[in-house]
């Protein structure tokens, strides 16, 4: 069983309240619901499309459906249950206005986490190479990348504030999932990554 270090886990944790159920939306290979249920007593379910990391959930005893985002939640009552969570994902589906409105009909909370695509040197890449950027935390070309929709922090801010979404917390870092005073000062140039903790 392979285990990827996800230092996001560490800012997604105590965000997530002791003996609640939590729903994990593409919850990759169920790392993130095992380390909930092992130190917060969390229960949930984690969504998940790919078979092999439906094997490794199901191989550390995390409880995971086989879905597909695309094709909607409608399987789940409203707040059933108290965070969803959606880490790294939201930029791949084809409505994530959509999703983000459904995680909060799901549950009384949500957490999103997403790539800042108004980063520094992506708009550096743009405007000096005319290409969709290639880097470390962008390693796709575009033609192969699942990444459909590109927006910045501010997008998502401005999504919230339309839908009269609360932002309770936000976190933004580099790509080792450090932050500084430059990044709180000015996070849609300077973050790579953005960490939300939403509700209504």
């Amino acid at each position: 069983m392979s285990q990827i270090e996800r230092p996001d886990f560490d800012f997604i944790e105590p965000w997530i309240e002791p003996n609640s159920r939590v729903l994990d939306l593409g919850c990759g290979d169920g790392g993130l619901l095992a380390m909930l249920r092992d130190n917060k007593n969390v229960r949930g379910y984690g969504l998940e499309i790919d078979t092999d990391n439906i094997v490794e959930c199901v191989a550390r005893g995390v409880d995971v459906i086989h879905q597909d985002l695309d094709a909607g939640l409608d399987n789940f009552d409203d707040q059933s249950f108290d965070t969803v969570i959606m880490t790294q994902s939201l930029q791949q589906t084809t409505a994530p206005d959509r999703i983000v409105e459904e995680m909060l009909r799901i549950g009384r909370q949500a957490v999103v986490t997403f790539p800042n695509f108004g980063h520094w040197t992506t708009r550096a890449y743009l405007g000096f190479r005319g290409r969709m950027p290639v880097s470390e935390s962008l390693p796709y070309a575009w033609y192969e990348t699942p990444n459909i929709h590109f927006f910045t922090f501010r997008d998502f801010e401005v999504l919230c504030r339309e839908r009269g979404i609360k932002i309770r917390t936000r976190a933004v870092v580099d790509r080792n999932h450090q932050a500084n005073w430059k990044m709180r000062m000015l996070p849609n140039l300077l973050g790579e990554i953005a960490l939300y903790h939403i509700s209504r």
